[in-house]
């Protein structure tokens, strides 16, 4: 039985860490820009129209919520709404601001289409709704609407943003910590009769009060027969006086998430669900000494898939073993089946296998870890062992 209330391991590994001094500054967001425009000169594209928020973040600094970047071998022009005037003179130094009178995203378009030698420009279909890109092609001179928008074959921001620069690994260890206390609070919270959905207020609150700009995702609290749901939000279930309860959640920091999933027990686990528990924690721990620079994700996926396999629950990890975690909860490469992505120094990723029997229990153990040449390091260091309350 691990002592619920313990915090050793916590106070060891904020020493090192905390306070963390990071400004992504002007300079952080010129360099990716610069690193963006070499890709747009090797694909021979002229322009570029971005409007995913991440990657407007990303290549900004640029934290509201309607903006456009339109990007050319020269310029790079930001264009917003006059209700982010003051926000995006003091955020964004790397490109020209531009209060746009309607659409950011049609002002930006008829940008890029004015620009000298600017024949076509690319967008990324993917974060494209139909309905906008038939907008903005309107907006368009009659000559250009059937040609100048170019759908790109393959994502170009994106993948700059798998690989996390010293300053984002920071924010992310950060992120990550500021989970791992929650949990370490959390633990001192939880009881037998509670309403799930109280033990997500307690979780949420407390992260708001330790500086979070929100939750990652909807906190899940999921005890007793629940636990056997994956995503199995909090519920008006009471916490049974024996039993798994899942915890799965994350904070937001500086625009960066966290992740992170542990599983404990209320009162004292019969033998089957012990068993249980140890299989994912050998699988889960398995699959992230599985992880390193060049590995195939199809690789640290069956590291924690055989495990289960022996173990005769394979066909219980109905989900693939992780994901990529940065300016959004759910970012590439995904950490399944068959994946031939390759990882690689800077990406952050999840390790999180679990088992779900239905009408029984379900358990699910999940690290965010940051790729490294030889290995990974584990940014959330709260303990596996499996806890009972």
């Amino acid at each position: 039985m691990v002592e619920a209330r313990s915090s050793e391991w916590l106070e060891a590994a904020l020493r090192p860490l905390i306070p963390v001094p990071v400004i992504l500054d002007a300079v952080d967001h010129l360099h990716r820009i610069g690193a963006l425009r070499r890709k747009l000169t090797r694909t021979c594209l002229p322009g570029l129209l971005v409007t995913h928020l991440a990657d407007l973040r990303y290549l900004s600094g640029f934290t509201g919520s309607s903006a456009a970047l339109a990007i050319t071998s020269r310029k790079a022009r930001l264009f917003t709404d006059g209700r982010y005037a003051t926000q995006a003179a003091e955020e964004v130094q790397a490109a020209r601001v531009e209060i746009a009178s309607g659409s950011p995203a049609i002002a930006a378009v008829q940008w890029l289409a004015a620009q000298p030698g600017a024949e076509f420009a690319g967008f990324d279909p993917a974060c494209t709704m139909v309905a906008d890109l038939a907008r903005w092609k309107e907006a368009l001179p009659s000559r250009l609407r059937r040609s100048f928008l170019t759908a790109l074959p393959a994502p170009l921001v994106e993948p700059l943003r798998r690989i996390k620069d010293e300053d984002e690994l920071a924010l992310m260890s950060e992120a990550a910590l500021a989970g791992c206390n929650l949990f370490d609070h959390i633990l001192g919270f939880i009881r037998p009769g509670l309403q799930e959905i109280a033990v997500a207020a307690e979780l949420e609150h407390k992260a708001r009060l330790m500086g979070a700009e929100a939750m990652s995702f909807e906190t899940i609290v999921a005890s007793g027969v629940r636990s056997a749901l994956p995503h199995g939000r909090a519920s008006s279930a009471l916490l049974p006086r024996r039993g798994f309860l899942t915890l799965d959640f994350g904070v937001i920091l500086k625009g960066y998430c966290s992740d992170m999933t542990r599983t404990v027990y209320l009162g004292t686990p019969k033998s089957n669900e012990r068993i249980a528990y140890q299989a994912v924690l050998e699988a889960q721990e398995t699959a992230v000494a599985a992880v390193a620079s060049g590995v195939r994700c199809g690789e640290v996926d069956e590291a924690a898939r055989g495990v289960l396999r022996r173990e005769g629950l394979a066909e219980a990890f109905s989900h693939s073993t992780g994901h990529g975690v940065g300016l959004e909860i759910h970012e590439s490469p995904r950490i399944g089946a068959g994946q031939t992505t390759r990882l690689h120094t800077g990406m952050v990723v999840t390790i999180e296998p679990g088992v779900y029997l239905a009408g029984q229990f379900g358990i699910r153990i999940e690290d965010m870890v940051a790729v490294t040449p030889t290995g990974c390091r584990v940014l959330t260091p709260a303990p596996k062992a499996l806890i009972e309350l």
